[in-house]
């Protein structure tokens, strides 16, 4: 699993949303009868319950530790804007701000779930809102992936982070595909931690990255085609931003 530097990471990805966040990882709900999930290496321990069988995409009920999950979003959040706030001025004009953090909202009551330029919320999704400059996702989404891994939650915070990135940098920076760029700068950001000694690998994270990249790839029968990429062009497009950071995820014709 991830293990995040405590002393410097403390606790302290669409559809509906699209016209508004330009973005994100959508999930339509499986039916209890489809239940996909993704392969897997292992359940992140035995106390959390057994590990469901399938492959595909995550599912919906698992049963995880909640007071992981929390640490593992919060330590999330903060190694990824921690990243961007190191880096930003080596890369980029203009001084970086940090997007608004929602949170977590609750797909299955989306009477209390944000709102973006008047869209509501939808289930199972994680996004960005280009108005509002905020991230947001359903906290069924992250505990249906983290059940497989707590790469998860750092895969999605990165991903829709990216999103955010894209909205605070000139047009001839932004990729056509935004969701592959946005894959890409995840890679960028995720591996440039653990360059920066702020983020640790540990057995199998890579694994539970692949797959996670696997799980939102668009040949599902749960993920809408062509909006974000078969999972073969989610996983190049990570990599290319793990093997050549941020600047590799910018379109080869953007001006210095």
């Amino acid at each position: 699993m991830f293990n995040p530097l405590r002393s410097l990471t403390a606790l302290a990805l669409g559809g509906a949303l699209l016209a508004a966040s330009g973005c994100t990882i959508e999930f339509e709900t499986p039916s209890s009868a489809q239940s996909p999930r993704p392969s897997a290496s292992a359940p992140r321990n035995s106390a959390d319950g057994p590990k469901p069988g399938g492959t595909g995409g995550p599912g919906q009920g698992a049963p995880v530790n909640e007071s992981e999950l929390q640490q593992d979003i919060a330590s999330a959040r903060q190694v990824v804007d921690g990243y961007w706030r190191q880096h930003w001025s080596e890369l980029f004009t203009g001084v970086y701000r940090s997007p608004r953090v929602h949170g977590a909202y609750d797909g299955n009551d989306l009477a209390g779930a944000p709102t973006c330029g008047g869209q509501p919320a939808t289930k199972f999704n994680a996004y960005y809102c280009i108005p509002e400059d905020y991230i947001a996702w359903d906290i069924n989404l992250m505990r249906a992936g983290y059940a497989e891994g707590d790469a998860w939650v750092y895969l999605i915070i990165a991903h829709e982070w990216g999103h955010a990135i894209q909205n605070r940098l000139k047009m001839d920076l932004v990729a056509q595909q935004k969701e592959l760029q946005a894959d890409c700068l995840a890679g960028a950001t995720l591996y440039g931690a653990k360059a920066d000694g702020t983020l640790l690998f540990e057995d199998g994270d890579v694994k539970e990255l692949s797959n996670g990249l696997v799980a939102v790839g668009d040949d599902t029968e749960w993920t809408n085609p062509q909006d974000h990429g078969d999972p073969i062009e989610r996983i190049t497009a990570f990599g290319r931003g793990r093997d050549g950071g941020v600047r590799a995820c910018l379109p080869e014709t953007a001006g210095a």
